[in-house]
């Protein structure tokens, strides 16, 4: 089957759900997602984002601008990982606890709103990764038509271009809990200071980056090919997080690979 005839599929597995709540982050996958949901069904689908300490500066803007874009009805609901039990200790199925959570206050938006099922992007490639949370998406009866009709990343973005979105090449974003050792203690200030760092470097010229946070210690990713011209701009990096707080600053010269937390697992 084509990602264009799975789209269609889908299209139509989403128009017999009769009503649908799409989680909704604003990347590639939940943004296919939400316009397959609106072609199915028009306003009796929406779609729900959460401002959380864990979502990267200017993800919120960017998922409403493609909420619009795309005409969906976008709802933004506060949530906070961190009063999550068992989150902040950051273990290894950390997204468990959070997704378990946050599915908890969709389901209170979906009784509100009168609707019967619940959607999300998690997709086939996705399950080749450690992806803890989907075991909570299955425990709480979520549907996940991308698993179902077997649709891989790069099907995903070839139905956002077909649909036009925006968000088609946008690189993937994990939440900044990401950027932490398993282990090591997550707190408010942290997420804070990966933030604004992460912020600083995409406004420097590299889009696709992690300032990964070894207890004070910047670990920064970037694309391979961009070390040069990062390099050039040493002192001002350094200058920079050394004022945001970390104790030291350092290259990965693997440069840019997501999960790169999950190599040690």
């Amino acid at each position: 089957m084509s990602a264009l005839e799975k789209m269609n599929s889908i299209t139509l597995a989403l128009s017999c759900k009769g009503s649908v709540l799409v989680a909704f982050s604003g990347g590639v996958d939940s943004s296919v997602l939400a316009a397959l949901a609106y072609k199915a069904l028009g306003d009796n689908s929406v779609a729900v984002t959460a401002d959380s300490p864990t979502l990267a500066k200017g993800e919120l803007e960017c998922a409403k601008e493609v909420a619009g874009e795309i005409g969906i009805r976008h709802i933004v609901i506060s949530y906070d990982e961190l009063d999550e039990p068992g989150f902040s200790e950051n273990p290894a199925d950390r997204c468990y606890y959070c997704k378990k959570g946050l599915i908890k206050e969709l389901k209170k938006i979906a009784e509100k709103e009168g609707i019967n099922t619940i959607v999300e992007g998690t997709n086939l490639s996705d399950l080749q990764k450690h992806r803890p949370g989907y075991r909570a998406v299955t425990e709480e009866g979520i549907y996940n038509p991308f698993v179902e009709f077997k649709v891989v990343k790069e099907e995903i973005r070839e139905i956002a271009r077909k649909l036009k979105l925006s968000a088609a090449d946008k690189p993937s974003m994990a939440c900044l809990s990401s950027r932490f050792p398993y282990g090591q203690r997550i707190t408010l200030d942290a997420l804070k200071r990966v933030g604004e760092a992460e912020d600083f470097l995409k406004k420097a010229g590299f889009p696709v980056v992690r300032v990964r946070d070894h207890a004070g210690i910047a670990r920064i990713e970037i694309m391979p090919a961009e070390m040069p011209r990062f390099l050039k701009m040493r002192e001002a990096v350094v200058s920079e997080l050394r004022r945001l707080g970390f104790s030291y600053v350092t290259l990965d010269l693997m440069g840019f690979r997501s999960g790169s937390m999950d190599e040690v697992l």
